[in-house]
């Protein structure tokens, strides 16, 4: 073996070098379902975050042509999801997304672009849904509240806790493999 011990490729990007050690999959395994839903959405929201540190006008970087695919881009499509599934569908809010619209239904991926104020913009925005979605699901009376979705029609917190969670852990798959191509930087 070289000086270097050999180590798995998903290990590499984690600070600590060890997913578990890290503090995003920390959640026991017995807890009851609904902090178990949110703790494991946690996790992945961190991960998006973690995917995107030290990056700036980097962010913007597309995938490749013909693709708006970009960090960015994955920011602000899932600040629009947060948005629509807790404030509009559970909550019941008037609240349009915030980076997309009938007229533009991609700007979300199309408006992502190296300003350093969009950037920021963007992480302003996905903070306060992030919040927003995680005081709603505190405070709501349980899994079983029920909210109306233009398109699916009658979702549960559950659901939607359930939908955001495969919504992150997909988007971060993408994520794994835009990072990489900005800096090389690969892993968990």
């Amino acid at each position: 073996m070289t000086s270097q011990q050999a180590r798995r490729r998903a290990e590499i990007f984690a600070a600590t070098g060890e997913a578990g050690q890290d503090g995003r999959f920390r959640t026991s395994a017995t807890v009851g379902e609904r902090r178990m839903l949110g703790d494991v959405l946690g996790a992945q929201r961190a991960t998006l975050e973690m995917k995107c540190a030290g990056l700036t006008g980097e962010l913007a970087l597309r995938s490749v042509a013909p693709s708006t695919l970009s960090l960015l881009g994955l920011v602000r499509h899932l600040t629009d999801m947060e948005r629509r599934w807790f404030r509009r569908a559970l909550a019941g809010q008037d609240a349009p997304a915030l980076f997309s619209s009938a007229e533009r239904p991609d700007d979300d991926f199309d408006g992502a672009v190296a300003d350093p104020a969009v950037i920021a913009g963007a992480w302003r925005a996905w903070r306060a849904e992030v919040e927003f979605s995680d005081r709603f699901a505190a405070e709501a009376s349980g899994l079983d509240l029920v909210g109306e979705d233009s398109w699916r029609g009658p979702v549960s917190l559950r659901w939607v806790l359930l939908h955001m969670i495969e919504e992150y852990a997909r988007h971060n798959g993408h994520a794994d493999l835009l990072r990489e191509r900005i800096d090389g930087a690969i892993g968990v």
